[in-house]
């Protein structure tokens, strides 16, 4: 098990006057307020770590008892199945997509988008047809399910391989910069059956983990109050929030993770992952995600292949990662485009500030004034980045607005900069390029920056 690290910074902020030209409108930039609040993003569990294990830290606030807990989640997060019987970790599979929760999040962090599409990734296909499942969500493509799984245990064929091609899309800053964006199509090969034509694919790649359980403990009220789904005040951007089936409770309930916001809880997220990413059956969800398919497990009798603690401490685990300090928040560069952050209103989407309320056995979690940058809402991205596949509300346009908090470190911990739902921005510019709908007209205050502020605008997203 990774060691953790526990940094004890003497923090003493300063709020300084800070005089620079801007370009955008040459006036004086003033310090960011709040500016010791800030760089707490996490609350309480903020951990002062800038390094390579910036996101894989206890909470810093944690009690004895769920410390103890994390620590075996965290155990628990990093053990690779293999193929049953075995003496540890059996029950991989039948079909998969990888062998670990770290493989998909590794360090606790963003996977990068793999070299060979078909390797062991954290990247994979959602799937579904036309029309609804009896509980509103996606409609299970017959033979494949809602996850496509392109391994399999020794004898057992995959259910399809994965294929990407490549379009080219130039755009060219107001300055006569130009960067080309790679669009990826996605498509299938080799399915151990035929592939249903009207089947829709949907790309996803696995983001970082830390910091979740303050997500989950934002109230919903906070979240729906922040919808504005018929753009009441006419600024471009709606917003609104999923509701979504809760296998747990076997209710609908707020959508807060996964890329459309279409799970309701870490426990959900969790047990999903262990059942259609790995092919591990558990107390949530207790049927193969193959099962009844030719190529698939034919036995439905089987005991949970993970015991009901194993999901629980990692479902904590998941709750409790601290989130990683803001950094350089006072230098001018940052300041200035802390500034361009909100003239663009990057900020009405990737709202800044939240307060958690109450999570019942978790004090750390709760109660805490966090700094996340995202509304926990969905919008309408464009063209560009649509997938095309509904998930319950979410439209085939329309993404959740994914936390910024700890952008600035992915290079540092998972040694690249991929961004997106699938990966395929290369920097933290290439995404604000990706943008569109809601947010075409911010990307396009963005273009027609100046070189200089552009760098401004980025750096402060870097800092966060």
């Amino acid at each position: 098990m990774k060691k953790l690290f526990y940094i004890t910074i003497s923090f003493f902020s300063i709020l300084l006057n800070i005089s620079c030209s801007s370009d955008y409108d040459e006036t004086t930039v003033k310090s960011i307020p709040n500016l010791s609040e800030r760089y707490k993003t996490g609350g309480e569990t903020t951990v002062f770590e800038n390094g390579f294990f910036s996101f894989d830290n206890p909470a810093s606030n944690l009690n004895t008892q769920n410390l103890e807990t994390h620590l075996a989640g965290d155990a628990q997060f990093e053990q690779a199945f293999v193929t049953a019987p075995a003496i540890t970790n059996p029950g991989l599979g039948a079909q998969f997509n990888n062998t670990s929760c770290v493989s998909c999040h590794p360090k606790d962090g963003r996977a990068s988008f793999p070299s060979d599409i078909n390797s062991l990734s954290g990247f994979f296909l959602r799937t579904s047809i036309p029309g609804t499942n009896p509980h509103g969500g996606p409609n299970p493509t017959p033979g494949f399910g809602e996850q496509l799984q392109n391994q399999a245990v020794y004898g057992v064929t995959p259910e399809v391989k994965f294929q990407v091609d490549y379009q080219d899309m130039p755009v060219t800053f107001k300055d006569g910069t130009t960067v080309t964006l790679k669009k990826p199509i996605y498509s299938i090969a080799e399915s151990y059956i035929d592939f249903p034509s009207n089947a829709m694919l949907s790309p996803r790649i696995g983001p970082p983990v830390f910091g979740l359980g303050l997500l989950e403990a934002i109230t919903e009220e906070d979240i729906i109050e922040k919808q504005d789904i018929n753009d009441a005040d006419a600024d471009g951007i709606s917003g609104k929030a999923n509701y979504v089936w809760d296998a747990s409770s076997q209710s609908i309930k707020l959508g807060r993770f996964g890329w459309k916001a279409n799970t309701p809880t870490i426990l959900i997220q969790s047990a999903g992952a262990y059942n259609n990413d790995i092919g591990i059956t558990n107390y949530i969800f207790s049927q193969e995600s193959s099962f009844g398919q030719t190529n698939g497990e034919q036995n439905n009798n089987d005991d949970p292949e993970i015991a009901n603690d194993i999901l629980d401490q990692v479902t904590l685990y998941c709750r409790t990662l601290a989130v990683p300090a803001a950094r350089n928040l006072e230098e001018p560069e940052v300041v200035r485009g802390y500034e361009l952050f909100d003239k663009a209103k990057c900020s009405s989407c990737h709202t800044p500030k939240h307060v958690t309320g109450n999570f019942t056995g978790i004090p750390a979690i709760s109660n805490q004034t966090i700094y996340p940058y995202t509304d926990m809402l969905l919008h309408d991205m464009g063209e560009g980045l649509a997938d095309g596949r509904p998930d319950f509300l979410a439209t085939g346009k329309e993404w959740k607005t994914r936390p910024l908090w700890g952008i600035g470190l992915t290079r540092i911990v998972n040694g690249h900069t991929n961004f997106l739902h699938d990966g395929r921005a290369k920097n933290i510019e290439e995404a604000i390029l990706w943008h569109g709908g809601e947010a075409e007209n911010s990307k396009n205050m963005y273009t027609n920056f100046s070189k200089s502020d552009r760098d401004a605008l980025l750096a402060f997203i870097n800092a966060l």
